[in-house]
């Protein structure tokens, strides 16, 4: 008698084992199971949900592990950021990270003997050396203890300024500085604290994070300084009388170079004076921006200038344009529909 050996039958729901085909499946059913899953609900996660069981995947920043069990758990709300086998929460809203070089606008938190102490938005304090700023009349020189003494002339509690981020410590905290005539002391202006990079509508990294401004009905220069950090600043242009000092200056054969024209000024608390129409028009910008983070749309200097123009335009249903003659209190607010309707025109004006 002889007998005939048979193949056994593979179920059909059985997942095939082979080396051949291992890769392919592993990939396809993970991308099925971490991707597709967290993604069918408005590509939102939200804290707790269980962003895969698979046990292949490895947790990155915003995901922590279930105990017992291989489930890997989200702890912030975000979309979820796929790296080969790393799955982390991207959130919808985070506090700034510093980076070298970065253009950040800051508030004056505290005074120590050395160096000052930074708000950034970022989750430690910042940290300017006394020996990272330029002192009056632009003399490079060694900080002594006079200028320990006198450090508050600078800079004190409370006030605001443009710096670069020059290093990062190991603990994540940053290291500013001022050695340029574009950063210092800010005034004469309005500021602004939207979100930064950490995600949503507001300031990303742009080509310029600070330009001038030539607006309309008559208000002049308006500067404009986006910190990555979120923090907003914007004023009465101020470069032409530093310029205007240091021409001054060389007819006086005082000052040579333009990187000597620092003076006292710059460290002063004082606000000029400021024209009717250069404040409203700052005040439109200011508005302008808000528009743009309450729309959930990137702000920089495209967008900026986009929706500016668009506010200038007049609507078919409300009149955007000012009339500083007919009525001194006319309203220009540009939240809520208004607001909409700008931001929508500055979005196709960018496009074309």
């Amino acid at each position: 008698m002889t007998f005939s050996i048979q193949a056994p039958a593979v179920p059909p729901n059985n997942r095939k084992s082979t080396s051949q085909d291992s890769d392919a499946s592993i990939d396809s059913d993970d991308e099925h199971d971490a991707v597709r899953s967290a993604r069918r609900r408005a590509a939102v996660i939200t804290p707790g949900e269980v962003v895969t069981d698979e046990p292949q995947w490895m947790r990155g920043h915003g995901t922590t592990a279930s105990p017992g069990s291989t489930a890997i758990l989200a702890t912030v709300a975000g979309t979820l950021l796929r790296t080969n086998k790393l799955l982390s929460i991207q959130p919808l809203r985070a506090r700034y990270t510093p980076e070298i070089g970065d253009l950040v606008v800051g508030r004056i938190v505290s005074v120590e003997a050395k160096r000052w102490k930074v708000d950034v938005s970022a989750p430690l304090l910042a940290h300017l050396p006394l020996s990272a700023i330029n002192l009056p009349g632009g003399i490079l020189r060694k900080r002594t203890s006079t200028d320990e003494l006198a450090i508050r002339t600078f800079f004190s509690e409370g006030d605001l300024l443009v710096a670069e981020v020059q290093s990062v410590y190991q603990d994540g905290a940053a290291s500013l500085h001022t050695r340029s005539l574009r950063y210092g002391k800010l005034r004469n202006g309005i500021f602004l604290r939207v979100s930064g990079t950490g995600g949503g509508g507001g300031v990303v990294r742009a080509r310029r994070q600070v330009w001038t401004i030539n607006t309309a009905n008559g208000g002049g220069d308006v500067d404009v300084v986006l910190g990555v950090n979120g923090y907003i600043w914007i004023c009465k242009h101020s470069r032409g009388e530093l310029v205007a000092s240091s021409e001054e200056a060389k007819k006086m054969n005082e000052i040579t170079r333009m990187e000597e024209a620092v003076s006292e000024s710059m460290y002063s608390s004082r606000n000029d004076d400021i024209p009717p129409q250069t404040r409203r028009e700052i005040a439109r910008l200011t508005g302008c921006v808000r528009a743009l983070v309450e729309n959930g749309i990137r702000v920089d200097e495209e967008m900026v200038m986009a929706a500016y123009h668009a506010s200038l335009n007049p609507d078919d249903n409300v009149d955007m344009t000012m009339h500083y003659e007919e009525d001194e209190e006319a309203d220009e607010y540009l939240g809520g529909s208004r607001g909409s309707r700008v931001v929508a025109a500055a979005v196709e004006a960018a496009k074309g």
